[in-house]
């Protein structure tokens, strides 16, 4: 499709849910969507994809610290007792049903949940997938000796009870209402894998996962792909497709080449870049969307660091940040500019936040009023502490290092001296970022777990990698009043009531600014003509979240 309209070819669930077929027509055999049609579903898987990503998945474990390109694997080989589809409905996928209010699988108080799971799944090495399985991947989360990418939510269920191979029940020790988001984006691992391993952390299933998803691991080739096959025995829809490659490619010139000549099939993350836009939408044989991301891309800062520390060190350098130009010259005015955190379609979104305002002379006066005085060689100075940094991103992003030599001028002439230092995506996205060894970065993060607001991974004082915590706050940004706000939205299942703490919330952030907001992503995706099931779906971090449904038409 070369044109500027997103389309999208439903699911085989979403095909069902709007010819009204209801639940009972999802568990029919022998149905697959074509071009929002139905047809008999082949046989047999048939065929191949090529996914291309821009970095290197390397995290298996679903539950170690990792991020997104590796929740591309994720959905891939595991599944989540449910989903979050693309206009943000939970549906089951291990569960038998998504448990509410309504059908009794949460009590009204939000304190007692009960989960009845599907019977006849099993895992990819033909054990039976049971109750004890959810039991032990729960509380694998809150383990002290595991580094859990998340235990906010998980770690206020108490009473865990297995009461039948296909029935778990707990308590929350609080009223949670993230809750069911998170556990849509917590996938279930086998206990048997891990019994008689002494640390969970290096474990075999670490590097060789067994789930119970549509597609079961192969191979690993370090620094070029991972291949996957399908799971004929997937309890849900699909497979569709026989074999599919995860083909990695840094150099984000060369992912669009590969698009063009045909060696991939589908272009993931970090997708086409805007600048090859007006020739990809051109190309024959070729579909290219405008994707919509929740994803916001900044400049943010290890607030442990001694010249950030220091709030009008970080206000000037906003006010030393011509987004504008960034995105009309690099990313061809397809983004977003944004001050928030939080996707401007949210329901949570603050529209009233203070407009960025780029203005040099004010930077300079606000490092002035603070004491930071230019030095020798043009570069400020305060206590001992020069005005110096580095920043680093994802080597081979062509884009990204273009805004990093903008930035770089841009803070130059307000006496601040940033030197580039890009890594390669599997050691960028490893511990430097994760345990907070970097000044600063360029990233792009997704903020909100699945439609909910809630940020106690990013912004809870608790959630700080690099001081024992489990989360993903790298900034080390710890702030009481941002951690009293967080334990208040989550307390309230009405969003109309939630609402204020996190609007509040997206103040404090915007004023204490340890990252600087530039704007949400329009990605442009691709993939070839043929290609049935791409969905994009802005609650989720991956492309890949219904692979179970791509095939060849």
């Amino acid at each position: 499709m070369a044109n500027d309209q997103t389309f999208l070819r439903p699911s085989r669930r979403r095909a069902l849910q709007l010819f009204g077929l209801g639940a009972a027509a999802l568990a029919a055999p022998g149905l697959m969507r074509v071009g929002g049609a139905m047809a008999a579903a082949p046989a047999a898987p048939k065929g191949q994809a090529v996914v291309a990503f821009s970095q290197e998945p390397t995290v298996f474990n679903p539950h170690l610290l990792h991020i997104e390109v590796d929740e591309g694997i994720h959905f891939s080989v595991f599944d989540p007792l449910f989903g979050v589809d693309e206009k943000g409905a939970f549906y089951p996928m291990l569960a038998a049903e998504v448990p509410s209010v309504e059908n009794g699988g949460i009590s009204a108080d939000g304190l007692t949940w009960k989960v009845k799971l599907k019977e006849g799944v099993t895992w990819h090495d033909g054990k039976p997938f049971t109750a004890e399985d959810v039991k032990f991947t729960l509380e694998l989360m809150v383990d002290p000796a595991f580094r859990s990418w998340r235990r906010a939510g998980h770690d206020l269920v108490r009473q865990l009870t297995v009461i039948s191979p296909t029935e778990i029940a707990w308590k929350m020790e609080k009223p949670y209402a993230p809750y069911p988001a998170i556990i849509a984006s917590t996938f279930i691992v086998p206990k048997h894998a891990f019994e008689g391993v002494a640390d969970k952390n290096t474990a075999p299933f670490n590097n060789a996962p067994i789930g119970t998803g549509p597609f079961k691991w192969v191979t690993r080739v370090p620094g070029d792909h991972i291949e996957l096959s399908a799971n004929t025995d997937y309890h849900g829809d699909g497979p569709y497709l026989e074999r599919l490659i995860y083909k990695y490619i840094p150099d984000l010139n060369v992912l669009y080449t590969q698009f063009k000549s045909g060696d991939i099939d589908v272009v993931g993350l970090q997708w086409i870049t805007p600048d090859h836009y007006e020739e990809a939408k051109a190309l024959e044989g070729r579909e290219v969307l405008l994707l919509p991301r929740g994803t916001i891309e900044s400049v943010t800062f290890n607030t442990e660091r001694p010249q950030f520390k220091d709030l009008a060190v970080r206000q000037a350098l906003y006010h030393a940040l011509d987004k504008q130009t960034i995105i009309e010259q690099l990313y061809y005015g397809l983004p977003t500019p944004t001050e928030s955190y939080v996707p401007q379609q949210s329901f949570y979104f603050n529209p009233d936040l203070p407009k960025h305002e780029y203005d040099p002379e004010k930077a300079k006066a606000l490092l002035d009023g603070a004491g930071w005085v230019p030095g020798a060689d043009g570069i400020r100075a305060k206590d001992g502490v020069r005005l110096a940094f580095t920043n680093s991103t994802t080597a081979g992003n062509h884009i990204r290092e273009q805004v990093q030599q903008f930035l770089q001028q841009s803070f130059q002439e307000i006496g601040v001296e940033m030197t580039i230092s890009n890594l390669p995506p599997a050691v960028m996205w490893g511990e430097y970022w994760m345990m907070s060894q970097f000044d600063s970065v360029v990233v792009g993060l997704d903020f909100l777990t699945g439609p909910d607001p809630d940020t106690s991974d990013y912004f809870l004082s608790t959630s700080i990698g690099a001081k024992g915590g489990a989360g993903q706050n790298n900034w080390q940004y710890a702030n009481p009043e941002v951690d009293k706000l967080l334990a208040e939205g989550g307390t309230s299942f009405v969003p109309e009531e939630r609402k204020a703490s996190y609007l509040k919330i997206q103040e404090i952030m915007r004023h204490d600014l340890p990252f600087l907001p530039m704007f949400q992503y329009v990605s442009v995706g691709g993939f070839k003509t043929g290609v049935e099931g791409y969905v994009p779906n802005v609650n989720v971090r991956i492309d890949s979240w219904n692979v179970n449904t791509w095939a060849w038409a």
